[in-house]
């Protein structure tokens, strides 16, 4: 998201400034162009050489520094493609809100058209004061993204919702609603399965498969920054995504019942997690034991089967998309899967590669519709498949 651009850091006098260190040298990771500007009282706390090693840029600091004829602030509001101001302070979110520009970081940011990230952070009682409740509400309105402040230890000694998120979860965050400002899917809401379901066969043991639900994640991920609404129903209990409500199930049974809780609401339904087609007739209640050398024979019964009841409940403006996971003809099953299950698109992928499905961070998918060829998207990381498919399902209504 952030590379190639040019990004401003506006940093100001919190005790969490020693956090912009962190940042600056996340998004030159990234292949940033990064330039760092301060307040004077964020220099009590970080000094400005830090934060220039860091970006390779001298970092402005003085409205009036040098003796040259070039505008400074006006010639970096004009470079800025993204501004961040982080920490912010309430001092400088009533700046920022009240349209007062009295040092070089406020009369940068007044002067620039860049998009505008806020991350406040202070103590819990000067956070919920009014003040700052409605210059943060302006500042919204004026179209700046505010990052929630997050719940921890603070400086006083206690814990409680003021603390400046991690770097690495603003940058993630201001990613995916930088890109949802342009999505394709913005207003719809999305409902996403992820990950193998478990069949329990007595208290310790389970029937399940390989999936990791890293797809299912990922496509949440990629609904997100097309500004839909997601709900993620999993198995598998990953970081989630902003943006994303995470709903865990278990078994194919409460999967199930969470899907058809969701759907009615919904505009797309992706199937992507690997359900267990059968579980075991019957529960133990107690730990099975052997019973001398003989084996053990399991009765097993189909489980509902999600993709085709949502595939039967559709209404005319809803899309199903689901997804099959074979190791032989994958074409051909999944034309027929795609055709019994009445889904609007199908992704197939062999698995029975190693280095491709299951568990892999790679993935190549195969995607069918009723009316169009077969479209094979080469290998690839499963995030960037995840956005080519949220790209052609934006195509289908």
């Amino acid at each position: 998201m952030f590379k190639e651009k040019n990004v401003l850091v506006v940093v100001t006098g919190s005790v969490s400034a020693y956090k912009a260190a962190s940042f600056v040298r996340l998004l030159v990771k990234d292949h940033a162009h990064v330039r760092v500007a301060m307040t004077q009282s964020a220099q009590e706390f970080i000094t400005s050489k830090t934060l220039a090693i860091l970006s390779g840029h001298d970092v402005l600091t003085d409205l009036f520094a040098g003796h040259t004829t070039e505008v400074v602030h006006i010639d970096w509001a004009k470079w800025a493609d993204i501004i961040f101001v982080l920490p912010a302070t309430a001092n400088m979110i009533g700046k920022l809100a009240n349209g007062l520009a009295d040092d070089a970081p406020t009369a940068t940011i007044m002067a620039a058209t860049a998009k505008k990230i806020i991350a406040p952070a202070m103590n819990d009682v000067m956070l919920a004061n009014p003040a700052v409740t409605r210059n943060l509400a302006t500042l919204a309105v004026d179209g700046w993204l505010v990052i929630e402040p997050a719940e921890g230890f603070l400086a006083e000694g206690y814990a409680a919702k003021g603390r400046l998120p991690e770097p690495e979860a603003i940058l993630a965050e201001a990613a995916i609603r930088l890109r949802a400002q342009t999505g394709h899917l913005r207003g719809k809401k999305i409902v996403i399965t992820a990950g193998g379901t478990r069949e329990a066969l007595d208290p310790v043991r389970f029937l399940t498969n390989k999936s990791s639900g890293k797809m299912g994640y990922a496509l949440a991920q990629a609904a997100a920054e097309n500004g839909a609404e997601v709900t993620l129903i999993t198995t598998v209990d990953r970081q989630t995504t902003f943006g994303v409500t995470k709903v865990m199930v278990d078994s194919t049974q409460a999967m199930y019942e969470a899907v058809m809780a969701a759907f009615p609401t919904a505009d797309i339904f992706i199937g992507a997690a690997a359900v267990s087609d059968f579980k075991p007739a019957t529960l133990a209640q107690d730990k099975i034991k052997k019973q001398g050398d003989v084996g053990l024979t399991l009765t097993l019964v189909q489980n509902p089967d999600i993709l085709k009841t949502v595939g039967q409940q559709k209404s005319a403006n809803q899309l199903v998309v689901g997804f099959a996971a074979e190791t032989q003809d994958v074409i051909a099953y999944g034309q027929a899967k795609l055709k019994k299950k009445r889904a609007d698109m199908l992704i197939v992928n062999d698995v029975s590669s190693p280095n491709i499905g299951f568990s892999s961070d790679d993935n190549v998918i195969t995607i069918l519709t009723p009316d169009q060829s077969a479209e094979t998207l080469p290998q690839a990381d499963k995030l960037t498949l995840a956005r080519e498919i949220m790209q052609r399902i934006s195509t289908l209504k």
